[in-house]
């Protein structure tokens, strides 16, 4: 068996080593040495080119590199054959750890303490346990679910949102357009850990922002295309929403002359909040594509209907 692998990253002696190592027995082919492409059973890839996957005529499953499939979508030509999103644990325990850190930040004020540092002022400010603080997350897929439940074992006061009902353990779940009003009015630092989708595609706005507490936060880590910049600058403006976390971007790399950079209520990271190591990214797709020279049906097949 083969298999086309297309990757971005610089150092690639991992990824060829974790590939050599989980699947000994597949012809591993590096983009763009493609080979006879009769021969390739499947891909492992990111932003391929338009057209390329269409050209291999045995494709049995296609693997995307990123949890999203954005890159990939837009493809007129793709094969219809499963496409497998990215769920590994190390992309899934970074992620809950970003999202702690920056829900912990804003829980505890710390932009406020780093001014006041600044000024050399000794203060206590407001003090607020866990559980008096309402944190509500917007997407509950796998990414989500594990950060909503580790902060609910922090004791925070938890509660999620999706397009259709789910159940967790210890978090209010909330759902559809009926569900989201009500969710945002009970959320004090929200989180977006949706996919995007043409349905979520600037989701946060002026309107929603509008429907949450006065003062509430937020952090997004999950697509740039989420916010709407012009519309948190002006909630920021009127102290709608009193500080953002923001991990990705409409543009990246953030442009120098950027607002968000010199904003004292932003904190900027470059889209650092979730990534893979080679080892456990390789461990997942091995265990699909054991899967499906099993017979069995696939894990986190993307439907493009939904868009993820």
């Amino acid at each position: 068996m083969t298999l086309l692998f297309k990757c971005d990253h610089t150092d690639l002696a991992p990824w060829l080593a974790a590939l050599a190592e989980q699947l000994p027995d597949h012809r591993i082919r590096l983009f763009p040495e493609v080979g006879a492409r009769e021969d390739v059973d499947y891909a492992l890839v990111h932003a391929p080119p338009p057209g390329l996957l269409a050209s291999l005529p045995n494709l049995k499953a296609i693997f995307s590199l990123w949890a999203g499939v954005d890159h990939m979508a837009s493809d007129p030509e793709l094969p219809r054959v499963p496409v497998i999103r990215m769920v590994e644990r190390c992309m899934t325990a970074s992620m809950t750890a970003h999202v702690v850190r920056q829900v912990l930040n804003l829980h505890t004020q710390a932009i406020d303490y780093r001014a006041q540092q600044a000024d050399r002022h000794w203060a206590q400010l407001d003090l607020k346990a866990p559980f008096e603080r309402r944190v509500g997350i917007m997407g509950l897929g796998v990414l989500g679910r594990d950060a909503a439940e580790k902060l609910a074992a922090l004791r925070f006061d938890v509660a999620g949102w999706s397009g259709s009902p789910k159940a967790i353990a210890g978090v209010a779940c909330y759902h559809g357009e009926d569900g989201l009003t009500d969710f945002l009015a009970r959320t004090d630092i929200l989180v977006c850990l949706l996919p995007m989708t043409g349905a979520t595609r600037g989701i946060l706005d002026r309107s929603l922002f509008a429907r949450l507490p006065e003062g509430a936060s937020l952090v997004n880590c999950a697509r740039g295309g989420h916010l709407v910049d012009e519309d948190l600058l002006e909630a920021l403006a009127e102290d709608q929403i009193s500080s953002a976390a923001l991990d990705v971007f409409n543009e990246e790399p953030l442009p120098p002359d950027h607002s968000y950079w010199v904003h004292p209520r932003v904190v900027v990271t470059p889209h650092i909040a979730a990534f893979s190591v080679a080892a456990t990214a390789i461990e997942s797709v091995a265990a699909n594509i054991r899967r499906i020279e099993a017979g069995k049906t696939p894990l986190y097949v993307v439907d493009f209907g939904r868009g993820y």
